[in-house]
């Protein structure tokens, strides 16, 4: 009875504790979408074009006041890879555009293991979506 319940919970820390990186890489790329369509609306709406790019301690939407939009990351470890700049208006077609948000694995995981990264995408219609990126 009691390696029943070591197990049960044993499998339930596991269960808890799935990969703390690309859960947190998933909510970044979630509101990464959310600020995108949302300095998109605000550039339609004044007629002023906003610019989205990558800093070295997060992010900036050039265009917009300061403070309208967060301009960090939810964690440290979320970084851009490449240079992703994104033109989010103010026309209504601003064509196909991407950046890939990538997770740095915490410093005690193997080296084998990579790091993780998502796409934040739209084909210039379409409101931005978060999609897979396929490895090699």
């Amino acid at each position: 009875m009691v390696i029943a319940i070591m197990a049960l919970a044993t499998s339930g820390v596991s269960l808890a504790m799935r990969d703390n990186a690309q859960t947190a890489l998933e909510r970044e790329a979630q509101r990464l979408v959310v600020l995108f369509e949302s300095a998109r609306a605000q550039s339609r709406t004044s007629g002023v074009r906003v610019i989205w790019y990558a800093t070295d301690s997060g992010f900036k939407f050039e265009g917009l006041a300061p403070g309208a939009l967060p301009e960090r990351w939810l964690t440290e470890s979320t970084s851009v890879r490449g240079m992703a700049i994104v033109q989010l208006g103010p026309e209504p077609l601003i064509g196909p555009q991407a950046v890939e948000l990538v997770a740095r694995q915490p410093a005690g995981q193997a080296a084998e293991q990579g790091s993780s990264s998502l796409r934040v995408a739209t084909d210039g219609l379409r409101p931005f979506a978060v999609n897979a990126v396929s490895q090699p």
